[in-house]
């Protein structure tokens, strides 16, 4: 079994953090191998907790997708519980008074859109101001530490789905990222990266023994976040990604779509590691609440030349060829910037498939930023 950075922590470094208080940024999950909730393991073994912050969903994981959180009390510890994400994003300094130490214990998936990624690099620059060295217990990158993929965001791009060039997927642990944030995009700390033991790069969630506590509330498997990184790009657009159904990224649909023509177009792209059936669903939430729609469930078939990516371009790419009347990109918010574009990092994804282009066209413009990317997370691997 992976032994994740928690796990470590609590067997070989917890006298470090004896006499000191300690700040802890986590969620629901955030456990140990047993499903122990950090700040319990942490509570139990004697460490002083001095606050707790919350990224998007909560320290609990009780908030639902985008609602900001207002600072509240830990019910069970009686400490303060920050929010990261409500009109804060930092930790203010005055939250950061009542630390020696923080501690980042986050699950990523292996998506530049998961705004976790963002939070820990807003809690390692707010505590490299104010002196405050940062832990990041590393987890594992449920899809793998190979094969990154899909577009570079470009700096106009940048926001809380999307703050630095990396792509979409990145590859990466939580625990490296940190590390690049620091080395190549200057988010400077006193970091401290607990590393796991038994993982590699090439091991899948289900690989390591682990049991799959749903990081967010969409994200109920390792299937959906085999996906995520490409099929996250349905959110920008009026077509239902699958939210307020139990299979939400692996299903898109909406009622004016027909199943099997779709599923046509997407076959005679011949996408690796990829399959399609036709699926029809009321979604109980989000887009369509309510309405009937129709359209694909995906089935991975080979997850090792499965590219989410792709084939998330590939759907985008067949909605708008078959429909090009009722199929549109969400329109551009205040600032002038579309929803899709900040997934996609750029607006060329979306120029292309509004061109016309194919979706291997379009991924064939990754490339030169995909080796370039290699090459600079060469020095920053730690497995």
């Amino acid at each position: 079994m992976v032994r994740t950075g928690l796990d470590v922590l609590l067997t070989e470094h917890i006298s470090e953090l004896k006499g000191r208080r300690v700040g802890i940024v986590a969620n629901h999950a955030s456990v140990t191998h047993d499903l122990v909730h950090i700040s319990d393991a942490l509570n139990e073994a004697g460490v002083v907790i001095g606050a707790l912050f919350g990224p998007e969903h909560g320290v609990r994981g009780d908030v639902a997708d985008g609602e900001p959180i207002e600072d509240a009390v830990d019910e069970r510890l009686g400490v303060p519980a920050f929010s990261l994400y409500g009109k804060n994003r930092f930790p203010t300094p005055e939250s950061l008074q009542l630390i020696d130490v923080m501690l980042i214990d986050l699950q990523d998936v292996g998506a530049r859109f998961y705004t976790f990624l963002y939070t820990m690099a807003n809690v390692m620059e707010a505590c490299g101001k104010h002196d405050v060295p940062v832990w990041v217990l590393d987890r594992p990158n449920p899809i793998s530490g190979l094969n990154a993929d899909g577009p570079m965001l470009e700096p106009e791009f940048s926001s809380f789905i999307g703050k630095y060039p990396i792509p979409m997927r990145h590859a990466l642990t939580i625990g490296e990222l940190a590390q690049l944030f620091k080395s190549k995009f200057d988010v400077q700390c006193d970091l401290n990266v607990v590393r796991m033991q038994g993982w590699s790069r090439e091991m899948w969630f289900d690989q390591t023994g682990l049991p799959w506590v749903l990081p967010s509330p969409n994200m109920p498997s390792l299937d959906t976040a085999t996906v995520y990184p490409g099929l996250c790009l349905i959110e920008g657009t009026n077509v239902s990604e699958g939210r307020g159904t139990v299979r939400p990224f692996e299903t898109f649909g909406a009622p004016w779509i027909n199943s099997q023509d779709i599923r046509k177009i997407l076959l005679e792209y011949k996408l690796p590691g990829v399959t399609f059936r036709e699926a029809y669903f009321t979604p109980n939430a989000s887009k369509f609440q309510g309405q009937r729609c129709a359209g694909l469930q995906l089935y991975v078939t080979d997850r090792n030349v499965f590219r989410a990516p792709l084939t998330g371009v590939a759907v985008v790419c067949a909605l708008q060829k078959l429909y090009p009347d009722e199929f549109a990109f969400r329109p551009p918010s205040s600032d002038g910037r579309r929803f899709f574009d900040l997934l996609c990092g750029t607006a060329k994804v979306r120029e292309a498939v509004e061109r016309g282009d194919s979706p291997w066209q379009i991924a064939a413009t990754w490339e030169s930023d995909l080796k370039s990317y290699q090459e600079t997370i060469t020095g920053i691997l730690l497995y």
